[in-house]
């Protein structure tokens, strides 16, 4: 991977060179590593945590506790997406409260609400975002834009694009100010991500044509991510473009793209997405004339289906394997997942409204 050329990791430098004091210093380290981790530079950034720790025996601080929390939190978060991400980031708010640490306690919210969106639990991130908003002070721009990015795929989630734009604005110019180009990347891949999702959603429940716009999201967040040194989604964004490539009926170089990419992927996070996933790898064989792979990898997105995965992967799932039989002349096993998908498009349709009524209740509409 490129050294980055991260301006926010450039400044933490300059700062880190002018700190008055070990604690200082170590505090902004800290912020450091968790630069490092989302730009995808996990190695750096865990030598850096290791460093950190030996300081923090040296020179105990409750500020220098609150940093190494979050970053180990966020480093468990970018590893593997597991739910010791969560607890250390809990941890970080609770020291930071104790200590009255300000901007770790809005920024630990912030991240907070984060992980609860992308577990989607929607009471625990307005919650989290309603706290994150009171406490955040006005020139904390990485508390803000990442509360203000997660409303924003909150809100365009629940079907809202249109009032997710004003957060998505919010999000694109503090992080600018910050001079955070791991978020300005994460909000063109995120953008693009949900753009693509609906899309998709629109092609499985009534076929519409192609997308070919799509393909510039995804190529966005790559030429963007290779000016910078990298991204915590650099793993990801060619399934994006894989699915991108689907939607435009360019079967042999989305099934490319799945094959080289699809495993690593499903290692770093995108298990719970992985039936859908085959079953567009699936779709993509037939197209491609390989019939018996295609019932094979049917057989093994039916295998994968988590029934605690989301509602709307779990429609995917049962849309895309409905068409893969129809095409194979499968037809029971066709209509048993058209049935599945009409229950489970309906359930997301409830849930977006669900949504979207909780945000206006908490009065999350818009950006203050």
């Amino acid at each position: 991977m490129q050294q980055t050329q991260s301006r926010l990791i450039k400044s933490l430098d300059q700062q880190i060179a002018a700190a008055l004091n070990p604690v200082q210093g170590a505090c902004l380290m800290a912020q450091r590593a968790i630069a490092l981790v989302r730009h995808g530079q996990l190695s750096e950034a865990r030598d850096q945590l290791t460093t950190l720790h030996q300081l923090a025996f040296q020179h105990p601080h409750s500020s220098i506790g609150a940093w190494l929390h979050l970053a180990e939190g966020l480093m468990s978060y970018f590893t593997d997406f597991s739910s010791a991400a969560r607890e250390k980031t809990q941890r970080a708010l609770a020291i930071a409260r104790t200590a009255k640490l300000a901007e770790v306690e809005a920024l630990s919210l912030a991240w907070l609400a984060h992980l609860a969106y992308a577990r989607h639990d929607l009471p625990a991130l307005i919650g989290h975002a309603q706290e994150g908003l009171k406490v955040v002070g006005v020139g904390h721009h990485a508390a803000r834009s990442r509360l203000s990015m997660v409303l924003a795929l909150a809100h365009h989630y629940s079907g809202r694009a249109d009032l997710a734009q004003a957060w998505y604005a919010a999000a694109r110019r503090h992080a600018t100010l910050d001079g955070d180009d791991a978020t300005l990347s994460a909000l063109i891949y995120n953008m693009a991500e949900m753009q693509t999702a609906q899309a998709r959603h629109a092609a499985l429940a009534d076929a519409s044509g192609r997308k070919p716009e799509l393909l510039l999201g995804a190529d966005s967040v790559k030429n963007f991510d290779a000016a910078f040194g990298g991204s915590a989604m650099e793993s990801l964004t060619p399934i994006l473009r894989a699915q991108t490539l689907v939607l435009q009926g360019e079967f042999d170089k989305a099934r490319e793209l799945f094959e080289q990419h699809l495993p690593v992927a499903m290692s770093h996070g995108l298990a719970r997405l992985g039936s859908s996933l085959l079953a567009d790898l699936a779709w993509c064989r037939l197209n491609c004339g390989q019939r018996e792979h295609a019932l094979r990898q049917a057989h093994e997105a039916e295998v994968e289906l988590d029934p605690g995965c989301e509602v709307d992967d779990r429609a995917a799932t049962h849309s895309r394997l409905a068409q893969v039989y129809e095409a194979l002349d499968e037809v029971g096993k066709a209509a048993w997942h058209r049935e599945a998908a009409e229950r489970e498009w309906a359930e997301f349709a409830a849930q977006k409204k669900q949504w979207a009524e909780a945000l206006e209740a908490a009065g999350l509409v818009k950006p203050a």
